[in-house]
């Protein structure tokens, strides 16, 4: 990390080109919205960054204790940001789990802001610390620059006049130290203040209250001689391409593509769903856009919520369906319906670590198999993978486009990383995204042929029926049909005949998919990590730094998975060894191994934690030595 030291209003600044920062603390800490309001401000601030948010699957987990720790790590900087952070610079532990629970991944001589209120007998205790035993005296810290500061006792000393009980006052605790993060690193504070009033709109006392925390915060910085005679940091806005940009976390970016690929084709967007950690902010998302036509369902269970969005397809809707593993497996079955109906409808499964119930809050991308195999007979579909949260917009609409224009349902794989994390979003315009276009059978005339609803085209696709439209009678269902007139078949050779060109269809869907490219380094050398997904950033990362450090590697990251990029295999061919991380314990190596018949070497992560850079560049740099 590049830095430089100034001196600006009798107070050492020093530049820095990227900075890592975690807040942790109980659940009921606000740690989440804390750092959601500082990358808020970064962002509008104009640096790039990524974010992480790390939290329980309880409702409210037990406080005070290592389990009940909530964190939102990000990483901001001038120059482009992929990651959160392999780890951080600065930690804000408002107790003493939070300490225990994140110290190990702090940079030698990295940054603590202790609330020291968190840090009395209970917690400690709680923590595992021992009640004699507090880390902030006895040595466990001092490789580190900490900052010990009463958190909860100065907010209530600055909110003491406001009226509010002691109860509402603490709540305004993570305010304090955000005002404080925000003079540490020369941020503005004018971006949350905006949004405390717009939050609290309808509670005036409330928003007064939690400002009044952040500038208390801010002049504790100012004021207080431990921060005076330390320093202050400054980033420098990053360099990007000028255009209107707005932070997306991934699940808004799912939403938004849905509803830019609906207008893009003409026609009505349904979303029929069913709540489910990671991935019901896209229904709640999708909810808000009511008046431009969206309609949304929120539906009894899982099976429901795709049986609706199927009916909508059939009806002539840009149909789609949001869910985490477990809900995916509910759908299977009516999966392989819209299969055989031949209907458009776009899956957006946001990854979660299992199998069951698992980990609801953590990331992991263990639903490869189930999206390409988890449906009974065969019914392949095409599947896509996002690589970042402003991704999660272009797979989705491009999911949109193949399921309209091949009528077929598409499964767009994002996780739990990608679909709660956020980064800038440069807004595309328009005409810049790719035309939509359905393919209607026209009304028919008395004197027209018979309709044949399984007729195909070119690409062995057939055309969309509106019910309703004259002429068009035809028979539906999950029966197998005969082909081109649709009518009930169990006729041994017609079913063979339908299976394969359902399958054919699906593997023309190549026409669409782009070659795969080498992202970073050349193309062959010793090895080349492949990727696929949510662990882009880090091997965009390790790469980058192995490179620098004179490593012949490179680094391909694959984005459509079904069918495969037509030129892959050569791509493979051209290196010694191949490289697979995988948040999972192997799946995408084994379609790798059967398809091209070679042996990648795989790395496998299955913690319901992303990858960061420094695993993958570890084992980049210990593959390399044995060559």
């Amino acid at each position: 990390m590049s830095e430089s030291t100034i001196l600006n209003n009798e107070n050492m600044v020093t530049s820095k080109t990227s900075v890592s920062v975690l807040f942790a603390g109980d659940s009921g800490d606000g740690m989440q919205l804390t750092g959601t309001q500082f990358a808020n401000t970064v962002a509008v601030y104009g640096s790039d960054l990524n974010t992480f948010p790390n939290f329980p699957s309880e409702i409210r987990a037990p406080a005070g204790t290592i389990a009940g720790v909530s964190g939102f790590q990000l990483q901001f900087g001038s120059k482009a940001v992929y990651t959160p952070g392999a780890k951080f610079d600065v930690m804000v532990a408002m107790n003493a789990a939070a300490l225990k629970a994140n110290l190990n991944n702090l940079h030698h001589g990295g940054i603590i802001l202790a609330n020291t209120d968190g840090f009395d007998e209970k917690n400690l205790k709680l923590a595992g610390y021992g009640e004699d035993n507090n880390p902030l005296e006895d040595g466990t810290v001092k490789d580190y620059t900490v900052f010990e500061i009463p958190v909860v006792s100065l907010t209530r000393k600055a909110l003491a006049d406001t009226g509010l009980s002691t109860k509402n006052i603490d709540r305004c605790k993570n305010m304090f130290v955000l005002g404080t993060l925000y003079w540490l690193y020369s941020l503005p504070i004018e971006t949350t203040i905006e949004t405390l009033r717009t939050k609290f709109k309808k509670k005036a006392d409330v928003a007064e209250a939690n400002i009044m925390a952040v500038k208390a915060g801010y002049n504790f910085g100012d004021e207080t001689e431990m921060f005076s005679q330390h320093g202050r940091y400054e980033v420098d806005p990053a360099t990007q391409k000028p255009g209107h940009y707005r932070r997306v976390t991934g699940n808004e970016a799912s939403a938004l593509a849905l509803g830019a690929a609906a207008k893009k084709a003409g026609i009505q967007l349904f979303l029929g769903s069913y709540p489910i950690t990671p991935a019901s902010e896209i229904l709640q998302e999708l909810s808000k856009m009511k008046k431009w036509g969206v309609k949304t369902f929120q539906a009894e269970d899982e099976i429901a919520g795709v049986l609706t969005s199927i009916g909508a397809s059939y009806g002539g809707a840009l149909a789609a369906t949001n869910t985490a593993g477990p809900g995916l497996a509910l759908k299977s079955e009516a999966l392989g319906l819209a299969v055989i109906l031949e209907v458009p409808l776009v899956v957006v499964n946001v990854q979660r670590g299992g199998p069951s119930t698992g980990l609801p809050t953590k990331p992991e991308q263990s639903d490869l198999f189930i999206s390409m195999f988890g449906r009974h007979g065969d019914a392949p579909l095409p599947v896509i993978a996002a690589t970042s949260p402003v991704d999660c917009f272009y797979a989705t609409y491009e999911a949109a486009k193949i399921a309209v224009e091949y009528m077929t349902p598409v499964i767009c794989l994002t996780d739990g990383y990608l679909g709660l994390s956020s980064e800038p979003m440069l807004i595309p315009a328009p005409k810049d995204l790719a035309d939509i276009t359905p393919k209607y059978v026209k009304e028919r005339k008395p004197e027209d042929p018979p309709y044949l609803p399984y007729k195909r085209d070119e690409k062995g696709v057939r055309e969309w029926a509106i019910p309703g439209t004259k002429g068009l009678e035809h028979r539906i269902g999950g029966l197998e049909k005969s082909h081109e007139t649709g009518t009930v078949s169990h006729v041994p050779e017609n079913h063979e005949l339908m299976t394969k060109l359902r399958a054919e269809k699906i593997e023309r869907v190549i026409d669409l998919v782009p070659d795969q490219t080498i992202d970073n380094g050349n193309e062959e050398g010793d090895l080349l990590v492949l990727g696929w997904g949510s662990t882009y950033g880090a091997i965009k990362i390790a790469v980058e730094q192995a490179i620098e450090g004179g490593c012949n590697v490179s680094h391909a990251h694959v984005r459509y998975l079904n069918p495969l990029p037509e030129n892959l295999g050569d791509i493979l061919g051209k290196f010694k060894k191949v490289l697979m991380p995988e948040n999972n314990n192997g799946q995408l190596i084994h379609i790798i191994r059967d398809k091209y018949q070679i042996e990648p070497i795989g790395f496998s992560k299955v913690q319901g934690l992303p990858f960061n850079e420094m695993e993958i560049e570890a084992k980049i740099t210990d593959i390399l030595k044995e060559l």
